[in-house]
C-alpha cells in the first residue's frame, strides 16, 4: 500500500474513532454528549461509607452477642492479628502476590494470542472455541491436585492454575472485541489495497483493546482464587497454605488477616489494568456522571 493510501487511511480510522466515542471529530454535532468525570469523592465515597458502616456494625454486634474469637474475630481482633503475625504473613504475602502477578501476565499473552488467532483463523476458531468453551466446565478445584502431581509442590502448577482460571475471559471478550468493528472501516481499508495484516493492525486491534482490558479487569478479580487453590493442593508457603494451617489450630484471626491481604492484591491488580487501559487505550469509554 502507498504511503498516501496509508495516511489517508490512519486519518478516516482516527476520524471514526472519535467520532464513535463522542470525542469531537470534525463531523461531530453533540459536543454535549461529553460530561465531567465524576470526582473522587462521588466515585469512591458511597463503596468506602457502606464498608465503614458494615465494619463498625461488625465490630459492635459481636461483642454483645459474645461470640468468641476462634469462631468469628472483631474487627480489631483481625488488626492485632495481623500485627501479631506479620513475620508469617508477610513472607507468605510475598509468594502469593508473586504467583497472581506471573500467573496473569502469562494469562494475558496466551489470552490476547489465542484470540487473536482465533480471529484471523475461522477454521481453527470453529474447531477450538467450542473446545474452549467446554474446558470452563470442569472444575479448577478438580484440575488443582492433578497440576500438582503433573507439575510438582514447586511455582508452576500455582502458575498453570491462575492462568487457567484468568485467560478465559480475556480470550472471550477479545474475540468479541475483534469480531465487532465497523465493518465500513474495513471495506475502507480493502478499497485502499490494505493487506490482512494491516487491516488487523491499524483498525481491528485498536478497536478489540477496550474489550480486551475489560476481560483483564474481570481476569484481575480471579487470579487471587487460583492461587489460593494452588497453594491449598500442594504447598508449604503463601497465603493459602497460611490459611490452610491456621484452621485446625483455630487461628481466625490469622485466616481472616490473609483475607483482607489477598482481596487488597485483587483490588491492587484490577486498579493497575484500569491505569494501564487509560494510559495506552486513551480512546476507551470512561464512567461519566449522570
Amino acid at each position: 500500500m502507498s504511503d498516501a493510501a496509508r495516511e489517508a487511511a490512519q486519518e478516516a480510522t482516527r476520524g471514526h474513532a472519535q467520532d464513535s466515542t463522542g470525542g469531537g471529530g470534525l463531523d461531530s454535532a453533540t459536543p454535549a454528549r461529553s460530561t465531567p468525570a465524576l470526582s473522587p469523592i462521588r466515585r469512591y465515597g458511597p463503596p468506602i461509607l457502606i464498608t465503614l458502616a458494615a465494619v463498625g456494625l461488625w465490630q459492635l454486634i459481636l461483642p454483645l452477642a459474645h461470640v468468641p474469637e476462634y469462631l468469628l474475630p472483631t474487627p480489631s481482633e483481625v488488626a492485632a492479628g495481623m500485627k501479631a503475625d506479620w513475620p508469617v504473613l508477610e513472607p507468605a504475602l510475598l509468594v502469593t502476590a508473586w504467583e497472581i502477578l506471573l500467573g496473569f501476565v502469562i494469562a494475558v499473552a496466551v489470552g490476547v494470542g489465542l484470540a487473536v488467532l482465533l480471529h484471523l483463523v475461522p477454521v481453527v476458531r470453529r474447531a477450538v472455541y467450542p473446545l474452549l468453551i467446554g474446558s470452563q466446565t470442569v472444575p479448577i478445584v478438580v484440575l488443582a491436585p492433578i497440576l500438582v502431581i503433573l507439575l510438582g509442590y514447586g511455582i508452576m502448577p500455582k502458575l498453570v492454575i491462575v492462568a487457567l482460571i484468568c485467560f478465559f475471559p480475556i480470550v472471550v471478550n477479545g474475540i468479541d472485541g475483534l469480531r465487532s468493528v465497523d465493518g465500513e472501516l474495513i471495506s475502507m481499508m480493502r478499497t485502499l489495497n490494505a493487506s490482512r495484516w494491516a487491516i488487523f493492525r491499524r483498525v481491528e486491534f485498536p478497536a478489540a483493546l477496550p474489550s480486551i482490558f475489560s476481560g483483564m479487569r474481570i481476569a484481575a478479580t480471579f487470579a487471587a482464587i487460583g492461587a489460593v487453590f494452588g497453594e491449598w493442593s500442594g504447598s508449604n508457603q503463601g497465603l493459602g497454605y497460611v490459611m490452610l494451617a491456621a484452621t485446625p489450630n483455630l487461628l481466625t484471626a490469622r485466616i481472616f488477616a490473609a483475607v483482607v491481604f489477598l482481596t487488597l492484591i485483587a483490588l491492587a491488580l484490577f486498579g493497575a489494568v484500569s491505569l494501564l487501559e487509560r494510559i495506552f487505550v486513551p480512546w476507551a469509554p470512561k464512567e461519566n456522571s449522570r
